[in-house]
């Protein structure tokens, strides 16, 4: 099981990683198929979504740093912590911008919450 929460927790962080990228750098040339928006939308929101970008960086940078505690109780208190912010996140911006942030952000965070707590 802890195999399988590593491997969530990696995936989770490198979906913020993707994120920060988008946000940081892709803004204007991906951002507007992933977004649906017209780039002109997007340029004026650019250095917000830069800013945002790098939240997303904070968050995978946690995530990464849990596979360098050795123990375990350590570990599970700082993934769950990083993990909760991404999950509320996540709903946040499902409530304020589009459902589809749960199911890319909050639903995943949720499910490793969960299992670490099954587990723990």
């Amino acid at each position: 099981m802890n195999l399988i929460i590593n491997i969530l927790i990696g995936l989770i962080a490198v979906i913020h990683c993707y994120i920060l990228w988008l946000e940081m750098f892709a803004w204007t040339t991906r951002g507007p198929k992933a977004f649906n928006q017209p780039v002109e939308q997007l340029q004026k929101s650019k250095t917000l979504a830069a800013n945002q970008g790098l939240y997303n960086g904070f968050l995978a940078a946690g995530l990464f740093w849990t596979f360098f505690i050795s123990d375990a109780q350590w570990h599970n208190h700082i993934a769950l912590f990083f993990l909760s912010c991404i999950a509320i996140a996540g709903v946040y911006g499902a409530i304020t911008v589009t459902k589809k942030i749960f199911y890319i952000q909050a639903a995943p965070a949720v499910l490793a919450i969960v299992l670490i707590l099954i587990v723990r």
